[in-house]
């Protein structure tokens, strides 16, 4: 007697493959940036703290760093908003053709909703999917690399990744180890699938140690401080960092990660055109090109004119480069983020 196999429970039948994906490749069809008008100097910070222009520049190579004038109604969400519009005009790209939007950013104006929601809905992106991810500096890396997936996997065609924080809203003027090294900054990037499979992403590593959390934070209540650190000596609400050890972790991970990902993309430092970095502390990327035997004009920095702008400074740098014409169709390029978590990522691009 035959039996019909409709009858067999699915559980008991051979289930058929699915389909291969098929091979897409990954453009970054625009970019842009948004930054405040307001410039915060050194020799501003001399008339609100004990330092000097010398003395912050020494250390740090920063000159000027833009903070946002609340009182004109600038906040995450007006820069994400700026940065995304102006992104979208450069890919030539209707807000309603966007499929998804994440925002890289520990500065977003609520918790719930997330900032990436009414971001979406100011450039009129309705019913494209839209979340934040908290990673601090590595934030726009993160979603540069989470989104190139997304797209690869078939699951959307077009998304827009930003990286904004507004630094100046959690930081206290009167600690210079900290307050020296921060500005405000949104940048964007906008990705889309492309049929040429050589674009896109090489190769990508992303990671983090949660245990060195006590090393860079924001705590908002009392048992947010590290074991041991006596709470009633912290500001609520603004950035704590032991300074000294968060530069040793970068400079210890900085040229780790860059191998690590050449190795993984079978390519070797001269291979890449332009290494796209977080821009932290100039010296600490002077020092890592000079070990790795980078040309000075194959690591861009802007960190003399906007200062740490956390998860926007990846994004900003890309948006110069692109518009200088120095960041062209073909060439490799690596983007670099380390951040508080700890968190540190990277990836290696064909643009």
């Amino acid at each position: 007697m035959t039996r019909d196999s409709s009858a067999i429970p699915a559980a008991g039948r051979e289930q058929a493959a699915p389909p291969p994906l098929k091979p897409v490749g990954v453009r970054i069809a625009g970019t842009s940036r948004a930054v405040p008008e307001k410039r915060l100097t050194n020799f501003d910070l001399e008339k609100m703290m004990d330092t000097s222009d010398e003395w912050i520049f020494q250390r740090t190579g920063i000159r000027e760093r833009r903070i946002c004038d609340h009182e004109k109604g600038e906040n995450v969400i007006s820069l994400c908003t700026e940065a995304l519009t102006k992104a979208l005009a450069d890919a030539r790209m209707a807000p309603t053709e966007l499929d998804q939007l994440i925002l890289g950013t520990v500065t977003g104006e609520t918790v719930c909703p997330s900032t990436s929601c009414r971001v979406a809905a100011n450039v009129g992106a309705i019913g494209a999917a839209a979340f934040d991810i908290s990673a601090a500096c590595s934030g726009f890396v993160f979603g540069l690399n989470i989104a190139s997936d997304m797209i690869r996997a078939g699951s959307c065609r077009t998304c827009a990744v930003i990286g904004c924080e507004v630094m100046s809203n959690i930081l206290d003027y009167s600690d210079r180890g900290v307050s020296i090294l921060f500005g405000d900054a949104a940048g964007c990037a906008i990705l889309r699938a492309t049929d040429d499979t050589t674009k896109g992403p090489i190769a990508s590593v992303m990671h983090a140690d949660g245990r060195r959390w006590g090393d860079l934070y924001l705590p908002h209540k009392p048992r947010d401080v590290p074991p041991g650190v006596d709470a009633s000596k912290i500001k609520m609400h603004k950035l704590q960092m032991n300074g000294r050890e968060v530069y040793k972790f970068a400079v210890g991970t900085f040229t780790e990660l860059i191998f690590e990902t050449l190795e993984k993309a079978g390519l070797a430092p001269d291979d890449i055109d332009m290494y796209i970095c977080h821009q932290s502390n100039a010296r600490m990327l002077e020092s890592a090109r000079e070990r790795l035997g980078i040309p000075g004009e194959k690591m861009y920095m802007n960190i003399e004119r906007y200062g740490n702008c956390s998860s926007g400074s990846v994004p900003v740098c890309l948006s110069e480069l692109r518009e200088q014409g120095k960041c062209r169709d073909g060439d490799l390029v690596m983007f670099v983020a380390f951040g508080a978590g700890m968190t540190w990522g990277a990836s290696v691009w064909r643009m």
